[in-house]
């Protein structure tokens, strides 16, 4: 870890040894007026570097290595974007409450893992019947064996030579959470749990599977104890608190029928594709997925078609939110929802249910294509 490395001390020794003088016979009676000051003169002051006055940082302060049957981790604010490393645990309870730049896991077994959003990769290696919750750009195992996963990706998340893996939605809640995702540049509305890629998969065999739909984190993962550290971190594993909305993924729809509906970039986009979500789960229908991705004008009439002359405008006010909602009868309600709820904002809503499965697929086969899914 490359932040680890201060140059502060190899400084300071040479600068030490350039004004240290060096034993010389003399003759005192001619040196004295001819004195030159050696460089321990008080009155000058050695030079500062940008690299003298950065923090010290202990790497110590970024690993947990060798533990077992503890409750361990760190609390937000401790990380700030750094790398961080778990290894050789076993039957730890281990939560990361905070962002992060990139994240391995090695050699361990039997434990309950809870990760901050990571705005680069998470790397599971070498490891045994881990239960853990996941935010993260990109996901990745390798020679791991059962594990239970509540994910949010970015990206296609890859297992290799990785057996008796099992992938569920992301369902967490801590007060700081938003702004770590915000701060690891991840988007609550682009998560792939479900999409998987396996690069070694065997003929007859299946290495991953989703978990049942009625899977909860808490079952799998408990809180902390009151006693530890984290006892003050408000947490919530209520799938209707998650930071990052439920959705159904890549299971079987109950209903043929689904509804398009986008909100478009404005003060209150995320908090508006929430409030849809409530709207619609009260009426019960499922999410499905959800996108935000840039769109520009000429994407708008290749998505949108019939309605793009009344969006091009929109889109160039920043990213849109879709979100893909099923059950019989969503388009009709979605509709009515769209004019009783959010009336003065603008949207495009699927028209009818005959259309409106060519909208779904229109909008996020581009969003997949953007995203190089």
């Amino acid at each position: 870890m490359g932040c680890f490395f201060s140059k502060k001390s190899k400084r300071k020794s040479s600068e030490k040894d350039e004004r240290t003088p060096t034993t010389t016979t003399v003759d005192t009676t001619t040196a004295t007026s001819n004195a030159v000051p050696l460089g321990n003169n008080t009155d000058e002051q050695p030079k500062q570097y940008s690299w003298d006055k950065r923090e010290k940082v202990d790497p110590k302060d970024y690993m947990l290595t060798g533990l077992k049957d503890v409750t361990v981790g760190r609390l937000p604010g401790k990380l700030n974007g750094q790398q961080f490393v778990i290894q050789d645990c076993e039957n730890c309870n281990i939560f990361v409450f905070d962002h992060s730049a990139t994240i391995t896991i090695d050699d361990c077994v039997n434990c309950r893992i809870v990760l901050g959003p990571i705005k680069g990769s998470v790397f599971f290696r070498d490891c045994k019947d881990i239960k853990c919750v996941v935010a993260c750009q990109q996901f990745r195992t390798r020679d791991c064996k059962k594990m239970e996963v509540f994910l949010c990706c970015a990206t296609q998340p890859i297992i290799e030579s990785s057996t008796g893996v099992k992938f569920g939605c992301f369902q967490y809640f801590y007060p700081e959470l938003a702004f770590h995702f915000k701060d690891a540049g991840l988007s609550i509305f682009n998560n792939n749990w479900s999409n998987i890629h396996d690069f070694t998969p065997v003929s007859g065999e299946t290495n991953w599977s989703l978990l049942p739909e009625a899977s909860a984190v808490v079952d799998v993962i408990p809180n902390p104890d009151r006693e530890s550290e984290f006892k003050s971190v408000r947490i919530s594993t209520d799938p209707t608190r998650s930071i990052v909305p439920l959705t159904k993924g890549g299971r079987r729809k109950d209903s043929e029928e689904s509804c398009l509906f986008v909100f478009f970039a404005g003060e209150y986009t995320t908090a508006n594709a929430r409030k849809l979500i409530d709207e619609a789960a009260a009426k019960g229908f499922v999410l499905i997925q959800t996108k935000e991705v840039s769109m520009r004008p000429e994407d708008v009439k290749r998505v949108f078609q019939h309605s793009a002359e009344d969006l091009v405008d929109c889109v160039t006010k920043g990213p849109v939110i879709a979100l893909e909602l099923n059950g019989a009868g969503v388009v009709d309600a979605c509709r009515i929802i769209a004019d009783e709820v959010f009336s003065g904002t603008k949207v495009f809503v699927s028209d009818n249910k005959n259309s409106s499965s060519r909208d779904v697929d229109n909008f996020f086969n581009f969003a997949d294509m953007q995203m190089g899914l």
